[in-house]
This record gives C-alpha cells, sequence and structure tokens, in this order.
C-alpha cells in the first residue's frame, strides 16, 4: 500500500463506543491508516481499554486516549442504567476529545480528521466546534443507513404504524422493496429503545448540518452498489470494508487478537475436531457477544440439529464470561449424550479460522454486521437468524440481495422451532437446487470482497483517496489558533 505524502504527518483521531462490535470494525480501520502514513489516536472507554488489555489486542502502531464512562469495570445490561450511561458516555467522550485535540496541538501534532462511530454523534459536534474536519464511520450495511436517513428525511410517517400490518411494504430509494420485518428493530413502533433512535436521528441532523459531509462504510463497493450512491446530491458514502484483518484478507488463516473472540482461553481442540470431519459437512452455530437465547430457544436449536444429522460446532458461551444468563440459562440442553455424539459446543472459538476452514459448509448466524461480513469473505452461505437492531435488514440481504442465505421464520410466540431451523439448513446443505445457488453466489461475492482492499482494490482506493483529500485540505492553522 502506498503512503500518502504531504508536507506534515497526517493525524487522524478515532472515538468508538465501547462495545465490542464497535470496537473491532474501528481498530481495522485504524490499521488500514498506518501504511498510509497516517499517525492514528484511538479513544474509547476505560472499560473496553481494560478488554483489549486482557486480551492483548492493544496495537502497538497507534496511541490511546481513554476515558471514563463511569462503568469501568463494564456495563451490566440487567441491572445498569442504559440512559444514565449514554450521558456519561457523552460526557466523559466530549472532555476527551477536547482534551486530546489541544495537547495534541500543544506537541507539535495537531489532529487533521476525527473519525467516530455511530451513537456518538457529540464527537462531531465537540471537533466541528474546534475547527477538526471529521467524518462518520458507519459500522452498519450502506442499506441500513440509507433506511435511517429516509425515515427521519421525510419517510417516518410512511413507515409508522401501519409497518406491522402483513401486507405492508415500502420501496426508498436505492434499496430493495421492503416488509415489516427487513427494517431494523428500532424503527418499529413497538421499540422500546426510543432513546437510542434518538441518537441515530442526531447522527443524521448532525451530517444534515455540515458541508460535503462523509460517511465511511463498512462495506465493499461490489455488495451495495446502489445503496452506496451519493444521497439527494448532497451525503457522500465511501466503503472502506471489510475492516476484517489484513493477515486473514491477504490468506493467512491466523486469529487476530485485537479481533474481539479472545476473551476465552482456548486450546484449539475445536479446529483438530473439525480437521477429522469432511469438506463441507459442519454446521456452525454463533450468535455473537450478546444475544442470549431463552431455553426454549435453545431446546429448539438442539431439537433442529438432532433432526439435521450433520456435524456441528455451537458456540454457547460461557456463563461467567457471558453478559448474563437468563432465568434458566443454567439448565442443561436435553439430549446432551446425543448432542455430544453428533457435535461440539464451546464456548468461544476464533470465528474467522472456523468460517475459512475447509469442513465447513452452513453458518447459522444472527447476522449481526460484522458476522455477515465473515461469512462473506469466507464464501459460506448462512442460515439467518436475526433478532434485532440491523440484524433484521442484514438478513434481508443475505436471502434476497446476495442470496448466500436462508432466513428461519420464527411462530406466533417468537421461537424458531426445531423443524424451522432443520428445514433451513436441509434447504443450504441437502443437495437442494437453492443450495447450489447460494453457494455459487458465496464464491462470487468472497472474490469481489478480498479483491476490494488489494492495493488496486475499491476500498483501498477510496480509503487512499479520503486520507489524501482530507490531509490536503487541513485546518491545522484554525485548530491551533481555538485553542489558544
Amino acid at each position: 500500500m502506498t503512503t500518502v505524502m504531504s508536507q506534515k504527518q497526517p493525524h487522524f483521531f478515532i472515538v468508538t463506543y465501547p462495545a465490542q462490535g464497535h470496537i473491532n470494525p474501528a481498530i481495522q480501520f485504524a490499521k488500514r491508516l498506518i501504511p498510509l502514513g497516517v499517525k492514528v489516536t484511538f479513544s474509547t472507554a476505560v472499560s473496553a481499554y481494560r478488554r483489549m488489555s486482557k486480551s492483548g489486542g492493544l496495537p502497538e502502531c497507534f496511541n490511546f486516549a481513554t476515558f471514563s464512562d463511569g462503568f469501568d469495570d463494564g456495563f451490566d445490561n440487567n441491572k445498569d442504567d442504559l440512559k444514565l450511561f449514554l450521558i456519561q458516555l457523552r460526557t466523559g467522550g466530549t472532555q476527551c476529545i477536547k482534551d486530546t485535540i489541544h495537547s495534541n496541538v500543544e506537541n507539535g501534532t495537531p489532529v487533521t480528521c476525527l473519525i467516530y462511530t455511530l451513537l456518538l454523534p457529540w464527537a462531531g459536534e465537540v471537533a466541528r466546534g474546534l475547527n477538526v474536519p471529521s467524518a462518520l464511520l458507519w459500522i452498519q450495511p450502506a442499506s441500513v443507513f440509507r433506511i435511517y436517513y429516509y425515515y427521519f428525511n421525510g419517510y417516518g410517517e410512511l413507515i409508522g404504524d401501519d409497518c406491522n400490518e402483513p401486507s405492508w411494504s415500502i420501496q426508498l430509494p436505492g434499496l430493495p422493496l421492503l416488509r415489516s420485518r427487513d427494517l431494523p428493530s428500532f424503527l418499529h413502533p413497538s421499540n422500546p429503545y426510543s432513546f437510542m433512535l434518538d441518537l441515530f436521528k442526531e447522527d443524521i441532523e448532525r451530517l444534515n448540518s455540515v458541508d460535503n459531509p462523509i460517511v465511511l462504510v463498512n462495506t465493499v463497493d461490489a455488495l451495495e452498489e446502489e445503496a452506496l450512491k451519493d444521497i439527494e446530491g448532497k451525503l457522500k458514502l465511501i466503503a472502506v470494508g471489510p475492516l476484517l484483518p489484513s493477515a486473514f484478507l491477504d490468506g493467512i488463516n491466523s486469529a487476530d487478537k485485537s479481533s474481539g473472540g479472545d476473551l476465552f482461553e482456548s486450546s484449539k481442540d475445536y479446529l483438530k475436531w473439525m480437521n477429522s470431519k469432511p469438506e463441507g459437512s459442519i454446521v456452525y452455530i454463533s450468535f455473537g457477544s450478546l444475544l442470549v437465547f431463552s431455553k426454549k430457544q435453545k431446546e429448539a436449536m438442539a431439537h433442529g440439529l438432532l433432526e439435521s444429522g450433520r456435524p456441528f460446532l455451537w458456540v454457547i458461551r460461557d456463563e461467567k464470561e457471558g453478559e448474563k444468563k437468563g432465568e434458566d440459562q443454567e439448565d442443561n440442553l436435553s439430549f446432551m449424550k446425543e448432542l455430544e455424539q453428533l457435535g461440539l459446543i464451546v464456548p468461544w472459538c476464533a470465528q474467522l479460522e472456523v468460517l475459512s476452514h475447509p469442513s465447513l459448509g452452513c453458518f447459522v448466524t444472527h447476522c449481526g454486521w460484522n458476522s455477515t461480513l465473515e461469512s462473506i469473505v469466507c464464501g459460506v452461505p448462512v442460515v439467518a437468524f436475526p433478532q434485532w437492531i440491523d440484524q433484521t435488514t442484514n438478513a434481508k440481504l443475505l436471502e434476497d440481495v446476495w442470496e448466500t442465505g436462508v432466513r428461519v421464520t420464527a411462530n406466533e410466540d417468537g421461537v424458531v422451532e426445531g423443524e424451522e431451523i432443520e428445514r433451513c439448513l436441509e434447504m443450504v446443505m441437502g443437495g437442494h437446487e437453492k443450495g447450489a445457488t447460494m453457494r455459487e453466489k458465496a464464491k462470487k461475492w468472497k472474490n469481489f470482497a478480498r479483491e476490494a482492499v488489494k492495493e488496486s482494490g475499491s476500498s483501498c482506493m477510496n480509503l487512499k483517496f479520503f486520507v489524501e483529500k482530507v490531509a490536503g485540505s487541513s485546518t491545522q492553522d484554525s485548530v491551533a489558533s481555538s485553542s489558544n
């Protein structure tokens, strides 16, 4: 990768929400900047920094600026106040940004550009107040960004309460036809997190209020060609993904310690087990770092796996390390003996290693965007098992746009029954024509995604152009005067 040339070394200040799904792509984005000759300062809350330190995932190539959000030992979803957390995150983060920008001016290394992830619109406002250019790093697909943008720019009433009707649908510019279950969960009338939706609204309003707003998106031009087009001739979306470990994208199958799954020690016995299985035979089940299923749903999953009769690797997070277990989380699954004979249940695994293993045939996923991208760059077809936030839209893209997966349908109680899970597994792995199409499409998108991050690839060139543009129009003199 070619180094960006300029009289002064560009200095990018990256601020991220302290959740693993935000930190992982932000870290990878930061690492992409280093070969371009960019100095990087990375900022997040103390709790996230401690997790990274524990896992050995602190890159040595950039500086850290941490701040307290009042929950330095971690946020507990079951008992802590999310509204209070967001207020304290804003307060601590705002002060950290101000202090870091001012101190770097004094040290002769002024910040050229501030990059902030979603849910932190105040970070961009602080930068603007100090005359520092900023850009939003959108860690979800461009399609989801467009949905939010149009929702807050004239389409909100069209979605409204009617979106719960079975026949409801909407066509938004640059997007496929969307039904109720395809919308991000925060847009549903029953959404209990209205204050989180307010942050997305603030993100969009801030972009509308600045000149030449830029959104850097963790996606690939070829994946979302229509969704990435400029919005209303004003808002520019730039694909810089997939933001995954470069060693993996270069074809070296090694776990990156900063990629997040390293809160557990692993003997890698699961890899030895996978080595013993035929090519394309294993079903891999994992639902990310936050989602905790009910006992009823886990029993249904177990039933579906047993009925399919296929070897499986199922990640059920260790209760000591999980966010918090549900009231019946401690109960053992029924038919454990049968399950253990057929597959392997582990508390953690290196997901990229698993997805790139030749024995893997299918990924049963919650469709978080990081996991979705990993399935794409590994060329693995999926059974889409979305729950909330952007996962529902990601599942729509996987099934109907990219055609690399099939989406489960839940019953009236919200549980996906074992028979439905078995049906979907058979569709992907059982010799059906649709399964063959999924594998063919998965291979196609894998090639596109990996090409994008090569030196002459679209995402690499997009990022280089962005850095050169920002570095060439730096307002460092203004920053220096504003700090005096």
